[in-house]
């Protein structure tokens, strides 16, 4: 389970602070991707064998097969095109390459343009779905909204207890069902509860046993007309919470639960805990559903919104600052 670690309430960053601990939850991943990388393109020549070698590093980083292929066959194109031979070129362009895929998946972060804004979070059990749900009231707390909480997921009163938890940490509204409820009939009432109090945003938490598959799909696809039934545009946004240490698995996911929901938005989870984040640039590309936040760390300002130009900067970084 998700333990609800009892952070302690953290001063503001600076940029740089900031900026550092970005790297610092992408330095796995940077390890993976670029010390391989370097042993790579250490051969001065760019050949055959640095391609074969290039791609099957990529592919190792979590990039993705389809997504590597085209990483290759344009950064061939680029480096043809400015007849450049040193290994170093393959760097330059990888990075330009990586952000230009990540910056088509960029969301515009989340705005609450009515109230109750009503956001879905959806997801298999073990993604960090509580937590996200935890630091995402926090966050929307800071801007000064009101927010409430349900607990959609009824079958797990481990899900439902932790909510409360973060509920009563965060300060925001909390309201669940008896354990077993229908989750459509508590997403229903906190609907009305959230209408009634003037809540500015209400989070439903959704139910994440993969075993049932078929009937989980289900069970979402009814919440979702049931929200909708009760406020014409709700939900308002309907986020995919993604656990990034599960690499190619997540698109997976992410193509399941976007038939059944249409899903708005992408949560990337434990970036700090893999060597995989590389899924990320596979997640841009395949998916077309933008990324809103990714998760870097334990405290509470480890859900950052997600920027693709800070996030090639941190990949990227090799201890020499760039110049912008």
């Amino acid at each position: 389970g998700e333990e609800v670690t009892a952070a302690v309430e953290e001063p503001e960053e600076t940029k740089e602070g900031l900026f550092a601990r970005l790297r610092k939850g992408l330095s796995k991943t940077h390890t993976g991707l670029f010390g391989r990388l370097g042993e790579v393109l250490s051969k001065k020549e760019i050949d055959e064998s640095v391609w074969d070698d290039f791609e099957e590093t990529l592919i190792m980083a979590d990039i993705g097969v389809g997504t590597t292929m085209k990483l290759r066959e344009r950064i061939g194109a680029a480096i043809q095109k400015k007849s450049l031979r040193d290994a170093d070129a393959i760097t330059g362009a990888l990075k330009e390459e990586i952000l230009r895929i990540l910056k088509t998946a960029e969301g515009s972060p989340i705005r609450i343009s009515t109230k109750p804004y009503v956001i879905m979070v959806a997801g298999v059990n073990g993604v960090g779905k509580t937590t996200t749900i935890g630091k995402l009231a926090n966050r929307l707390k800071k801007e000064n909204l009101s927010v409430m909480v349900a607990a959609g997921d009824t079958f797990r009163a481990a899900a439902t207890e932790q909510l409360e938890i973060w509920s009563k940490r965060v300060g925001s509204d909390f309201i669940k069902g008896q354990s077993g409820a229908d989750p459509s009939a508590v997403a229903f009432d906190a609907v009305k509860a959230a209408s009634a109090r003037g809540t500015d945003v209400l989070i439903i938490d959704t139910a994440g046993r993969l075993h049932t598959k078929g009937n989980l799909m289900e069970e979402i696809k009814k919440m979702k007309r049931v929200i909708s039934r009760e406020l014409a545009e709700a939900p308002n946004e309907t986020l995919l919470v993604l656990d990034a240490t599960t690499g190619q698995n997540a698109i997976q996911q992410a193509k399941m639960f976007n038939e059944a929901l249409d899903v708005t938005g992408i949560v990337l989870t434990k970036l700090d805990g893999t060597a995989k984040g590389g899924v990320i640039v596979a997640i841009a590309d395949e998916l077309n559903i933008p990324v809103k936040y990714i998760g870097i760390g334990e405290s509470l300002s480890d859900l950052r919104e997600f920027n693709a130009d800070e996030f090639v900067e941190a990949l990227f970084y090799s201890g020499e600052e760039s110049v912008h």
